[in-house]
């Protein structure tokens, strides 16, 4: 996977979630409901979860959410933190459901939806704050559930988030092995003997495939590896000479 492509997919989900709060904010009715519309922002992340981890991290989900109980006027951090739980919860689910069929993903969600509703009305009911009626949590836990298969529909029609093949496991393994090995070489001094790369710290280079070979590149000259050779001899010591 391309830093590139995950940063795109990741502005992305960014920008769809500005879209749902910017239609969520528009003064579409003036006159109070009393059913509540499903949590659209919730169920696409879910989805995005449960195939491309990667492109919603914990953090990008927090921010999201924060951000989206600001402008909706709920007790701020409260439903971000219980959906960041949640999705965690989903990430390490998402291996076993991923050789699962849908309806038992479906059904995850749900129960993971579930909780989450009833801890976010427990925890203001505990501290005296102010929760909307019953009846509006009710339908919209509802229609949220209901509305998941779309959720995940319009996550793969339109945006190609999928749960990845083992084609892409394969390549996204591939890069990671060759982005750890441009990190040893990049590191210099720490390149192990025999390696393809070249050290030109203090002028002494390394051949590839020749460990005991080592060359200067100052003087031109061969020296021998470290703690092999024998201690130079001056004419005029008579000592190292004998």
């Amino acid at each position: 996977m391309m830093p590139s492509h995950l940063w795109s997919m990741r502005g992305a989900y960014v920008a769809i979630a500005i879209a749902i709060l910017f239609f969520h904010l528009l003064p579409m009715n003036t006159v109070p409901r009393k059913w509540a519309g499903p949590d659209l922002l919730f169920a696409l992340t879910c989805a995005w979860v449960l195939r491309r981890p990667d492109y919603v991290p914990a953090l990008l989900v927090a921010g999201v959410f924060l951000l989206a109980d600001l402008l909706l006027q709920r007790p701020p951090g409260l439903y971000a933190a219980l959906v960041v739980l949640g999705c965690d919860f989903l990430k390490t689910r998402a291996s076993g459901l991923s050789d699962a069929s849908f309806l038992g993903e479906w059904t995850t969600v749900a129960i993971v939806l579930i909780a989450i509703t009833v801890l976010n009305r427990l925890i203001p009911a505990v501290l005296v704050i102010s929760t909307p009626p019953v009846t509006l949590t009710v339908t919209q836990l509802i229609l949220t559930i209901a509305i998941y298969p779309l959720a995940v529909l319009l996550s793969q029609a339109g945006f190609g988030v999928r749960k990845p093949t083992p084609a892409d496991a394969d390549a996204m393994g591939a890069a990671h092995e060759t982005q750890s090995e441009g990190t040893q070489l990049a590191s210099g001094p720490h390149l192990a003997p025999g390696s393809a790369a070249w050290r030109g710290d203090g002028g002494v280079f390394r051949r590839a495939g020749a460990p005991d070979a080592v060359s200067s590149g100052r003087a031109g000259r061969s020296v021998p590896p470290l703690g092999r050779g024998k201690p130079d001899q001056h004419p005029s010591d008579p000592a190292r000479a004998r």
